[in-house]
C-alpha cells in the first residue's frame, strides 16, 4: 500500500520572535544544522515514503524549493499553496482530495507538522509503522505524547490508561488551564495531542463527510477553482477564504469514534518557544545554551542566539534563567518563566506597523537574498546576493539612485538599453528613474554591495517591466 507524507508548513511563529517573522516563520529556523521543515520531510524518507506533498502559504513558495533543494537526495514534491492560514481541517482536507486524485483513495497519508522536533528518527519509525497497520484498517490515528508536565500550551486526549500499547481515544480537549493539566496528569489516562497524524485518504474524507462536511464542500470548491502548475496547486483567493476556519481536532477527531492513539516512543518538542528551543540543545554545566564565544560570567540557565551581520562580542553577567536573542534589527530578553507571552510583544509591535514582525534581517527572495546593514536619512546600506542563473526583475525606482559595487562573482548589469559584465571590486551607478536589472551569469553566488540615495527607500518604490518570477 502507498505511503505519502503530508507535510504542513504553516503558522508565523510569534513566540519565537524575532528568529521567526512572517516571511521567515519557525519551520524554516535551523536547529541541529537543517531547518525544522527539512527534518519533517526526512522522517517522512525514513519511513519509506516515496511521496511528499507539502502545503504552505504561497509566499513561502521559493523558501520550501531551497530547502528540498538543499538536501542530499532531493525530493519531488507536491505543493499546496495557501493564499492564507485556514488551519489544519482545510488543509487536511485540501490535501486528502488531492492524494485521491493523484495516488487513489488507500493511499495511507502521514501527516507530519514541519515545526516540530524529533532527534530519534530510527523511534519515530517504530512508531509510525505502528500507525500505518492501524490506519490500513481504517482507523484515523494520532500520536500521543506522554506528559512531563502539566503544560497548558498543547491540546490532551483521554485514553483509557496511558501505556507502551496502542488503544482507541475517549475524547480530545483544547489547551487546559493549570489545575485542569495537573488533575489530568495526575489521572495517568491522558496524553499530549502531537498534532502528527495517520490515515488514509478515503477514512478522513469519510470522517469529514460525517462530522464536518463544510470543511469537506469548502475544500472541494476551493480545489476545483484552482490552478495547477507542474508542481504546485495554487488556490483562489476568495474561493480558499470560503473554508471554514478550524482544527481537525476540532472539526473531526473530537467526533470520530474510530480514532486511536498511537503511544509516542521517540522525544519530541513542538519548538513552540525559546525555553523548548534551549530544551533542544545541550546544556554547559551551568545550565546554559549559548555559543562558545559567548562571555558568561556568574551565568545560570541562561539561553542565547546571536544572528549578527559582523562578528559581535556578546556577554552576560549575573544573569539568570533569561532568553536572550540578538539579530541585526531586534534584540530580545526575557526570563524563560515569561517566554509563552512573547507573542504580546509581537501583537505591540503590529499595532506599532513595525517591520520587524514580517522581514527577517535578511530578506530571502526567489532570485537570492537582500539585508540592510545601515540606513539613515537619504541613503540606505544593503549587501544583496544573487543565485546562479538568477536574475532581479527588469526595474526603475521613482524616487531613489543606485550604486552597485561587485565583491564576489560575474554580474551582468542592465543600465538603461546597456549591457555591463561587472567584475569583483567594479561599479556600476543607476540613475534615478533608469530602467536596470541584475543578472548572476557565474557558476557561484553573486554578491554586491549596493547604497541607495533618495528621499524615500522603501521596498514599495520599485517599479517591475519586467519579470521571471511573474511579479509584474
Amino acid at each position: 500500500m502507498r505511503l505519502l507524507s503530508v507535510v504542513l508548513s504553516g503558522g508565523a511563529g510569534s513566540r519565537l520572535w524575532p528568529a521567526s517573522r512572517q516571511a521567515f516563520p519557525k519551520p524554516f529556523m535551523k536547529l541541529g544544522g537543517s531547518t525544522l521543515l527539512q527534518q519533517a520531510v526526512e522522517r517522512g524518507q525514513a519511513c519509506g515514503t516515496g511521496d511528499l506533498m507539502i502545503v504552505t502559504n504561497k509566499d513561502h513558495l521559493f523558501l520550501t524549493k531551497d530547502v528540498l533543494r538543499q538536501m542530499a537526495d532531493p525530493p519531488e514534491a507536491t505543493l499546496l499553496l495557501e493564499p492564507k492560514g485556514r488551519n489544519t481541517a482545510p488543509a487536511i482536507a485540501l490535501a486528502a482530495l488531492q492524494c485521491i486524485k493523484q495516488f487513489g483513495g488507500d493511499t495511507v497519508m502521514l501527516v507530519l507538522s514541519a515545526d516540530h522536533l524529533v532527534p530519534d528518527v530510527e523511534a519515530f519509525v517504530a512508531s509510525a509503522s505502528q500507525a500505518f497497520r492501524l490506519a490500513t484498517q481504517g482507523n484515523l490515528v494520532v500520536f500521543g505524547i506522554s506528559p512531563t508536565s502539566p503544560d497548558t500550551g498543547f491540546g490532551y486526549v483521554e485514553v483509557e490508561h496511558v501505556s507502551r500499547e496502542s488503544q482507541r481515544a475517549k475524547r480530545f480537549v483544547e489547551k487546559p488551564d493549570l489545575q485542569t493539566a495537573q488533575e489530568y496528569l495526575a489521572t495517568g489516562r491522558y496524553y499530549w495531542n502531537s498534532g502528527m497524524f495517520c490515515f488514509t485518504a478515503d477514512a478522513i474524507v469519510s470522517a469529514f463527510e460525517r462530522h464536518a462536511p463544510e470543511v469537506l464542500a469548502g475544500a472541494r470548491h476551493a480545489l476545483d477553482s484552482s490552478t495547477t502548475t507542474e508542481d504546485s496547486i495554487q488556490f483562489d483567493l476568495h474561493a480558499f477564504g470560503l473554508q471554514p476556519d478550524i482544527s481537525i481536532d476540532y472539526a473531526v477527531m473530537e467526533n470520530a469514534d474510530n480514532v486511536h492513539v498511537v503511544p509516542a516512543k521517540f522525544s519530541w518538542s513542538d519548538v513552540g518557544s525559546w525555553p523548548s528551543v534551549a530544551r533542544a540543545h545541550n546544556p554547559d554545566a551551568s545550565g546554559n545554551t549559548m555559543p562558545p564565544n559567548v562571555v558568561a560570567i556568574d551565568t545560570t540557565g541562561t539561553h542565547v542566539q546571536v544572528d549578527s551581520h559582523s562578528p559581535k562580542v556578546v556577554a552576560t553577567l549575573g544573569v539568570h534563567d533569561l532568553v536572550i536573542v540578538d539579530t541585526p534589527d531586534a534584540l530580545l530578553v526575557a526570563h524563560k518563566s515569561s517566554a509563552q507571552d512573547v507573542k504580546r510583544i509581537v501583537d505591540t509591535l503590529k499595532a506599532r506597523e513595525s517591520e520587524t514582525v514580517n522581514l527577517p534581517a535578511v530578506v530571502h527572495r526567489p532570485w537570492g537574498t537582500y539585508a540592510s546593514l545601515k540606513e539613515e536619512e537619504g541613503y540606505k546600506v544593503k549587501r544583496i546576493t544573487v543565485k546562479p542563473g538568477q536574475a532581479l526583475s527588469l526595474q526603475y525606482h521613482h524616487q531613489r539612485a543606485e550604486h552597485w559595487v561587485v565583491v564576489q562573482g560575474t554580474a551582468i548589469v542592465q543600465v538603461g538599453e546597456v549591457e555591463h559584465r561587472t567584475l569583483p571590486g567594479e561599479y556600476r551607478y543607476i540613475p534615478l528613474k533608469e530602467k536596470h536589472r541584475l543578472t548572476n551569469v557565474g557558476k557561484d553566488e553573486l554578491v554586491l554591495v549596493e547604497v541607495q540615495c533618495g528621499e524615500y527607500l522603501g521596498e514599495d518604490d520599485i517599479v517591475r517591466l519586467a519579470d521571471t518570477y511573474g511579479r509584474v
